[in-house]
């Protein structure tokens, strides 16, 4: 009479391993769907690093390359045939809408910055050896005097599809905004594709959006510590909500003279000399990543007090300031709520 019961037993084990089994295997499920997409590589002279979700696993490869190839196209000073190439000497171009979105940028942050932002200081970053054409000999303030005469996006319009230059000898570098936007366009076609939870990275300019879904927590990203020989370490780590963060500092590309004084590769627009300020590095969060990259360079020109004086009035751009105080000491500072750690 027992032995329905024991049978009966025996199949509710069953049962409760096959459920048991079937829970693990759904754990596992969930945690390979949570898998992010991850690529990498090289581009605009510099390295670049990508990771979304995808329910599908999709793979954007061949789409970030085409992406890039068409910026490099349009706005890479390094490559000959490129459209700016063709503009700095004076070939006839219509540019295409990445050319007429980072021109009409620029111009919006060249007037808000009163000149300090200005993609036309490309001759004096040549001049001064940090730029893709050829350093100038000797070069003493006459020449820099010559040279300045070519400087001022307020010298350069676009109308319609073409691109007019008062001198023709002024030179257009927009490399202090190329990678911000860079970003930017990776970041938007992954929304067009209806990506709602990325990281992309570009030289160490940032944008994110959503979280890391591996982890179901905000995107964290680390702030360097300045250092002059090449060495990386973080000074904080942050966490970012679908916002973009640009980096600009004189610890990562300098030159030294034959005294062992070192230069800046951020030239000062007002004086074409490299900029001499006390700022070390210089983190600008915006919504967007083209806006910060901009920023970043100019802040680095500009000096902390300036810096301050600004972002008082532009609450929107996050701020965190590396100096070295009158001991050589490191300081930082913080304006309109960057994120601590």
């Amino acid at each position: 009479m027992q032995k329905p019961v024991y049978i009966l037993k025996i199949l509710m084990q069953q049962r409760r391993y096959l459920l048991g089994v079937l829970f693990l295997l759904t754990i596992i499920s969930c945690k390979e769907e949570r898998r992010n997409t991850v690529m990498s590589g090289e581009v605009f002279g510099t390295t670049y690093g990508v990771q979304y979700y995808s329910e599908d696993r999709v793979n954007f490869q061949r789409e970030f390359d085409s992406l890039f190839q068409v910026i490099n196209a349009s706005m890479s000073t390094y490559q000959a045939d490129s459209d700016i190439s063709k503009i700095n000497h004076n070939e006839a171009v219509t540019v295409d809408s990445h050319f007429q979105t980072v021109f009409n940028a620029s111009k919006r942050i060249y007037e808000a910055t009163e000149g300090v932002f200005d993609p036309t200081i490309g001759v004096l970053v040549n001049a001064w050896d940090f730029g893709p054409e050829g350093t100038i000999v000797a070069l003493d303030s006459l020449k820099i005097d010559s040279l300045m005469l070519t400087v001022g996006l307020d010298k350069v319009s676009l109308k319609k599809n073409s691109v007019f230059k008062e001198n023709p000898n002024t030179f257009i570098d927009f490399n202090a905004i190329a990678k911000g936007y860079g970003v930017d366009v990776i970041a938007n076609f992954l929304e067009r594709q209806n990506i709602m939870n990325y990281l992309v990275e570009i030289g160490g300019e940032i944008r994110c959006k959503g979280q890391n879904f591996e982890n179901q927590k905000p995107w964290r990203v680390g702030v360097e510590l300045p250092h002059f020989d090449a060495e990386q370490s973080i000074l904080k780590a942050i966490t970012l909500y679908d916002e973009a963060m640009a980096t600009s500092g004189t610890y990562r590309k300098f030159k030294t003279d034959s005294l062992g004084n070192r230069y800046s590769h951020i030239i000062d627009t007002k004086t074409g000399y490299p900029s001499k300020t006390n700022l070390l590095s210089i983190s600008v969060i915006s919504k967007d990543c083209m806006t910060a990259d901009a920023y970043a360079t100019a802040f680095k020109a500009m000096g902390i007090e300036k810096v301050k004086a600004f972002t008082a009035i532009h609450p929107e751009l996050k701020v965190f300031l590396i100096f070295e105080n009158d001991q050589k000491e490191l300081e930082t500072l913080s304006l309109n709520n960057f994120p601590e750690d």
